[in-house]
């Protein structure tokens, strides 16, 4: 996996959890987030996180569910 990789997968896709990331390149979701960052501080890539879908505070989705990233059509 390489930057590279993750930005033809996100411009492609547009919109991707974390955990759907993390599956696709079969990696942890800490070295994936450190490579997201890249992207981030270069402005193609936005961070969010979403509100769980049933409105609970149980946290049992997990912030891989929760945070999104978005590629930022220039």
């Amino acid at each position: 996996m390489s930057l590279l990789e993750i930005r033809d997968y996100l411009a492609q896709a547009r919109m991707a959890s974390l955990a759907t990331l993390c599956s696709y390149f079969k990696c942890e979701a800490e070295l994936l987030r450190q490579m997201l960052e890249h992207w981030v501080r270069k402005g193609k890539v936005r961070k969010f996180n979403r509100e769980m879908a049933c409105g609970g505070k149980c946290t049992q989705c997990g912030s891989c569910a929760t945070e999104i990233y978005e590629w930022m059509a220039v």
